[in-house]
This record gives C-alpha cells, sequence and structure tokens, in this order.
C-alpha cells in the first residue's frame, strides 16, 4: 500500500523546510511510521548534525532522515537522505516499506547524497562526509588555494598509484546490501501478486454467491407468484360458488313467494266460488219451475206454459256489477221458438273455429247433476248452445256436455 503523508502534512513539510532553510539552526530531521501503518509522522529533529542524527536511529524500526551539513571541498550546504531499515524490522514489514522509498524521495526532495543504510556502519558521519566530498565533483576548496600554485616546486616525487586495498568487510556489506533490497523487491513483488490472486479469488466467491442469490430469490418468487396465483384462483372458485349459491337461494325463495301467491290466490277464488255456487244454489232453489224440465219438454216438441218458463238464471255471484264480458242486449220481449232447433237470439260473438262458439268461465261452478257441467276460473268451455237467456248448454273442461249459467262466463 501507498505511504500516506497527508496526516501529517503540515509538521511534515514544516521540519523539511527547517532544514533546507540556511538560516535555521535545525540541520537535521527524522521521520518515520505510527505503529504498524503507512502514516508517516515527524519522529525527532535537531541542531547537532550527523553525529546527533546517528544516535537517534532505531534498529527495530524503519526511518527516513534528512540532514544538512557543509561541503569540505566548497563549504557550501549539501543535503543528506538516508533511508534506514534497522536490523530487527520483519522481513514483511522490509517488503512494503521498500515500495515508499521513491514516494520519501520525492517528498524530501533535493537530496545530494542517498544513503541506504542497515547498520550503524553504514552511518558513519566520516564515510558519510566522504560521499559529500565525492558527489560535490572537486577536491580542492576555492578558498585554501596558496598563491604558490603556479610556482616551481622542483623535481616531483614518484606518482603514486590509484590502488587501494580491497575492504572485505565493506564490499561484504555493500554486496549484503545490495541483494537484501533485491530480495525486498522480489517479495514485495511476490506478495503484490499473491495479494492480486487473492482478490481475483474473493471476487470470482463473492460473484458465485451473488448468483447463488439471485437464483435462490428468483424460485423463491416464482414459488411465491404460483401460491399467490392458487390462491386467487380459490378465491374466484369461492366466489363463483358462493353467488351460485346465493343466486340459487333467491330463485328458491321467488319459487316460494310465487307458490305462496298462487296458493293465495287460489284460495281467495276458491272462498269466493263457494259463495257464489252457494248463493246461486239458493237462488236456483227458489225457482217455480225447474229449467231441466223445460228444455227436455223443448226437445220432446212440447210447448211449455208461459207459468213454466224459467224467469231468470241464477244471479252473479256479483250482484253489484255484472261480468264485464257479458255484454249482449237482451230482448225486451221473449219469444218461444216453435222449433227448439230454431234460434232466433242474437249472438254477440261469431263462431271463428271449428269449436263453435266459446266462454272463459269468470267463476267456478259445480253441476248439481248429470245436466249440467262443471268448471272453475278462467276454464274454457266450447260449442256453446245459446237455448235460453240464463242457461247456455256446451262441452267443459272434462269433454262432457251439459248446461251452465250464462252470467258465469264471458264469450270470447
Amino acid at each position: 500500500m501507498a505511504v500516506n503523508l497527508s496526516k501529517n502534512g503540515p509538521a511534515l513539510t514544516a521540519a523539511f523546510k527547517e532544514v533546507v532553510d540556511e538560516k535555521s539552526s535545525t540541520n537535521w530531521a527524522l521521520f518515520t511510521y505510527e505503529g504498524n501503518s503507512n502514516d508517516i509522522r515527524l519522529a525527532e529533529k535537531g541542531d547537532g548534525g550527523l553525529e546527533e542524527l546517528v544516535e537517534e536511529l532505531n534498529s527495530g524500526k524503519v526511518m527516513y532522515a534528512f540532514c544538512r551539513v557543509q561541503d569540505p571541498n566548497s563549504g557550501l550546504p549539501k543535503y543528506v537522505l538516508i533511508n534506514w531499515t534497522g536490523e530487527g524490522v520483519k522481513d514483511a514489514r522490509k517488503g512494503i516499506c521498500a515500495n515508499h522509498v521513491s514516494s520519501m524521495a520525492n517528498f524530501l526532495k533535493g537530496a545530494h547524497v542517498t544513503i541506504n543504510a542497515r547498520a550503524e556502519d553504514d552511518v558513519e558521519p566520516e564515510a558519510i562526509m566522504q560521499k559529500v566530498a565525492k558527489a560535490s565533483g572537486a577536491n580542492y576548496s576555492f578558498h585554501k588555494e596558496s598563491s604558490s600554485r603556479f610556482q616551481d616546486s622542483g623535481p616531483q616525487g614518484p606518482v603514486g598509484s590509484v590502488y587501494q586495498k580491497t575492504n572485505a568487510m565493506s564490499e561484504i556489506r555493500k554486496t549484503n546490501k545490495d541483494n537484501f533490497w533485491a530480495q525486498a523487491e522480489k517479495e514485495e513483488e511476490k506478495r503484490r501478486l499473491e495479494e492480486q490472486r487473492k482478490a481475483e479469488e474473493e471476487r470470482q466467491k463473492l460473484e458465485k454467491d451473488r448468483k447463488d442469490r439471485e437464483a435462490k430469490e428468483a424460485l423463491q418468487r416464482d414459488k411465491r407468484d404460483k401460491e399467490r396465483a392458487t390462491q386467487i384462483d380459490q378465491q374466484k372458485k369461492y366466489q363463483q360458488q358462493v353467488e351460485a349459491e346465493s343466486k340459487e337461494q333467491e330463485r328458491q325463495r321467488w319459487e316460494e313467494q310465487e307458490e305462496t301467491k298462487a296458493a293465495q290466490k287460489k284460495a281467495v277464488n276458491r272462498g269466493e266460488s263457494v259463495e257464489k255456487v252457494n248463493e246461486a244454489a239458493s237462488l236456483i232453489s227458489q225457482r217455480a219451475v225447474n229449467p231441466r224440465e223445460m228444455f227436455k219438454q223443448r226437445e220432446r216438441g212440447i210447448t211449455p206454459s208461459d207459468s213454466d218458463v224459467p224467469s231468470a238464471a241464477p244471479a252473479s255471484p256479483q250482484p253489484e256489477e255484472a261480468p264485464a264480458a257479458n255484454s249482449y242486449v237482451q230482448e225486451p220481449a221473449y219469444e218461444e221458438p216453435a222449433q227448439v232447433e230454431e234460434n232466433n237470439y242474437e249472438v254477440p260473438a261469431e263462431d271463428t273455429s271449428d269449436r263453435g262458439i266459446c266462454a272463459r268461465a269468470l267463476y267456478d261452478y259445480q253441476a248439481a247433476d248429470d245436466t249440467e257441467i262443471s268448471f272453475d276460473p278462467d276454464d274454457i268451455i266450447t260449442g256453446i248452445e245459446m237455448i235460453d237467456e240464463g242457461w247456455w248448454r256446451g262441452f267443459g273442461p272434462a269433454g262432457n256436455f251439459g248446461m251452465f249459467p250464462a252470467n258465469y262466463v264471458e264469450l270470447m
């Protein structure tokens, strides 16, 4: 992960500016990490130079030092950057911090000499100053040059060799240091690849979990939809059944009401018919001459005397108002025909069918003997013969032929 310079940025910047400011007494600043995080903080600063700075380095930490020194050749200020990795730092932490070196170099910019150190021998002040002198590009001081530079100094001695004795320990340390950083870079690359592999595995696992979850949710959603559709169908069927039962009950109630009304009406009609029959029977019993004997005499060709002719038909069951259908006009004078076959009565209705003159019963009538017919209200009487003003003959509902009161029917 990248180094974090923004958390303590103001303090870091202020310490860096104090070191690069030649007028400031502060000539070194030491930076390190906050615990095991990647946040850089200011560890210490001072004005005692390299000797004081080296004393503050910790063998168990990774630290970055920035120091201002004076070039021994030119006397000008030079800046040294020390990347310190203590020997007690764990290898994993070394690998992580190895990637922060370039970021710290960009922050502590302007260094003339950069030193990667692991032990105290790598930060000896004399060795650092030698490196500063070599980096200056001059082996002499402009201010110390003598005026005898161009004078002849006489014979010169033998030219010295540039050979230097090899320091085995120094070479070993340099080689180990280079190997360490190379190994650190390899480990960091390996760690980075391992993190990428783990991140990819985690991403694939999350993707698989997401797909499984979506498939499970889809199955549950389909199941809920099917259950809801089944419930809706059952509810519809139940409503249809309830409506059918309600309609059936309504129909039964209507039929019962109709039957009740019909029974009541029939009872009323039957009651009225009984009264009218009794009234007609009492009127018939009061007649002086039996009409049946008169009809029998007519059939034998005997003319009855005036005293034998019945004066009127049975009274209508409704004496207050005559039946509306009996609309023929009675003759003011009655003449007895000479023969029974000749009939001079006026017929208000015409014979329009093979059944002859027809009439509809207005009231209930019960035959007194086999020469009369019985009928109920609304029964049809066919083949009517108007043999008398108050008595007619015709075929009843049962098909028998006989007499009946004319004012009990209406012509059709």
